[in-house]
């Protein structure tokens, strides 16, 4: 959260976990809101999507990643919430 207070002119995206040291995903996910309300943030999780975006519903949630992912998923979701168009996927998979 310090780290992105600094820099959000500069970031684009934040790639959040649900479970971390010291914070919920919950707490970080409504810090990172208040401090720029249009950020867009992907949830990863273990848990399933359902059961893990619940908590964000209509909160404006970007994504989400269910764990473990690929390279190839992590790629395509990140263009995805970007807007940018999604590379080949054999390009991806190497």
């Amino acid at each position: 959260l310090d780290v992105f207070g600094e820099n959000r002119e500069d970031i684009r995206l934040v790639l959040l976990d649900m479970t971390m040291p010291h914070m919920s995903g919950d707490e970080a996910f409504l810090e990172l809101r208040r401090l720029d309300p249009e950020v867009k943030v992907i949830l990863c999780s273990g848990y399933n999507e359902k059961e893990a975006t619940r908590r964000f519903a209509g909160k404006g949630l970007s994504g989400f990643l269910q764990k473990p992912f690929r390279p190839a998923d992590l790629v395509g979701e990140l263009n995805r919430v970007l807007g940018e168009p999604e590379p080949e996927r054999e390009a991806q998979e190497r």
